[in-house]
C-alpha cells in the first residue's frame, strides 16, 4: 500500500471508531508510538505495548465524539488532526481537545506515530 492509501484508510476507520482495523491492517508489528514528554506511556514499542496503551485510554477516557481531518501526505509521512470531546473518568472532568498526529510509513506499514498536543493540567 502507498502512503496516501494508508493515510486515507486510517482516517476513514478512525472516523468510524474502528481503531482495531487500523492496528490490524496498517501498523507494523514493530510500531513505535510517542506522546509528548510527561504523558502516560510516553513512548511504547511493538503492537502489544500499543494495545496496552489503547486499553489504558479506553479505561481512562469516555469519548463523546471524535473527528479526524483529511490527511496531509509527504513522501513516506502523513499527518492528521484529531478533535475530541472526552471525559476523564477518574475526575469526571469533560473537555474538548485537539492534537496533531504524524505517521511514518515503511514497506506499506505504519512504523511510527507521534502525537503533538498541549498537556492538560494534572487531573
Amino acid at each position: 500500500m502507498e502512503t496516501k492509501e494508508i493515510a486515507e484508510k486510517l482516517v476513514s476507520w478512525c472516523n468510524q471508531g474502528d481503531y482495531a482495523s487500523c492496528y490490524q491492517n496498517l501498523y507494523s508489528p514493530n510500531i513505535v508510538s510517542i506522546e509528548p514528554k510527561g504523558a502516560q506511556m510516553e513512548e511504547v514499542q511493538g503492537m502489544e505495548a500499543v494495545a496496552q496503551k489503547g486499553a489504558w485510554w479506553e479505561e481512562t477516557f469516555e469519548v463523546h465524539s471524535s473527528k479526524v481531518s483529511e490527511p496531509t501526505v509527504a513522501d513516506n509521512w502523513f499527518s492528521v488532526r484529531f478533535e475530541m470531546d472526552t471525559t476523564h473518568r477518574p475526575s469526571g472532568h469533560r473537555s474538548q481537545s485537539s492534537e496533531i498526529a504524524v505517521y511514518q510509513v515503511q514497506d506499506g506499514k505504519i512504523v511510527k506515530e507521534q502525537f503533538f498536543y498541549d498537556m492538560p493540567p494534572s487531573e
